[in-house]
């Protein structure tokens, strides 16, 4: 079990998502629709914790700033070499910023954050497909750029526990 300090997206992104990851599924491509407990939302992580004390990664994100909404610009699709397919997000100098704000808050309670979301190492994503084979890409690649470019806002933040799909949703927006 992990705890995700995750930005989620408006209705009508996190609508224009679940109908991809519907039509990936009806491709045979599993999404995060189906993936593990089956409770994702589409989101963009800013942080991943593997160890944690949660009470404290709560109170210690109530004290940044609220940054308030942030536009997202996907255009792109990337994968990692595990087979994740993702949308890319332009990385801005606001995102960026918000990012190593909320990773050295989460770090001052003493959780353990996993390597790749160090800044200078994060790739900030939006997970589509948790397992895309290299046969399947095109598929994929084919219904993504049907919706792309997508231009979105980050309107709210939450703790989820990956384990679970349980959301805390924050009172501010890191």
């Amino acid at each position: 079990m992990a705890l995700a300090v995750c930005l989620l997206l408006d209705a009508r992104t996190e609508a224009t998502l679940r109908r991809l990851w519907h039509r990936l599924e009806d491709e045979g491509i599993p999404t995060l629709l189906t993936h593990t407990h089956g409770l994702h939302v589409p989101h963009l992580s800013y942080a991943v914790l593997r160890s944690f004390d949660r009470a404290r990664v709560a109170e210690a994100l109530a004290l940044l700033p609220d940054e308030g909404p942030m536009t997202l610009h996907f255009d792109a699709i990337g994968m990692f070499r595990r087979s994740r397919t993702w949308l890319v997000p332009a990385v801005t100098s606001d995102i960026a910023r918000r990012h190593e704000r909320v990773v050295e808050a989460v770090e001052s309670t003493g959780a353990d954050l996993h390597q790749h979301y160090r800044p200078g190492v994060w790739v900030p994503h939006c997970t589509l497909a948790p397992r895309t084979t290299l046969e399947r890409l095109p598929r994929v690649a084919a219904a993504v750029f049907e919706v792309l470019p997508l231009v979105t806002t980050a309107d709210r933040a939450a703790l989820i526990d990956t384990g679970t799909g349980e959301q805390q949703v924050l009172d501010t927006l890191p």
